[in-house]
């Protein structure tokens, strides 16, 4: 299966692959596309208790010492630490997962169910990716 979506994916139609009309009738995310919607998941997981603890606590920016109360402290946003190693650091989960939580619109991470945010988020990555 591998090799025929490889071989797939170097023919084109027009301006889609093959592959893209396969995974498109699929109703299938492309790997970066999945890989996104797996760390987003987990990070919403995380946020509402409902992950392994080591894999948490991720910090609101409104949470974070020393700001004065703002209009996005209502927010569900994520403070992004820094990091000193660019080639591993940036792929750690605490890093990655607030990283791309914050690129979310808003009525997305606000969903109030594990399954309606995977729904709203796959719909969103979907839209994204073959728009």
């Amino acid at each position: 299966m591998a090799r025929v979506l490889i071989l797939a994916d170097t023919e084109s139609i027009g301006q889609h692959s093959i592959l893209d009309i396969a995974l498109v009738s699929l109703h299938w995310l492309r790997v970066t596309e999945r890989t996104e919607y797996k760390i987003e998941v987990l990070v919403y997981r995380v946020l509402n208790g409902l992950a392994p603890r080591y894999l948490g606590p991720l910090t609101h920016v409104a949470d974070l010492p020393g700001r004065r109360a703002l209009r996005s402290a209502g927010s569900n946003r994520l403070h992004i630490p820094p990091v000193r190693l660019s080639t591993v650091g940036t792929r750690a989960f605490f890093v990655a997962g607030p990283r791309v939580w914050n690129n979310l619109p808003e009525h997305i991470t606000s969903a109030g169910t594990l399954h309606t945010f995977g729904h709203w988020l796959k719909m969103h990555l979907f839209q994204r990716s073959y728009s």
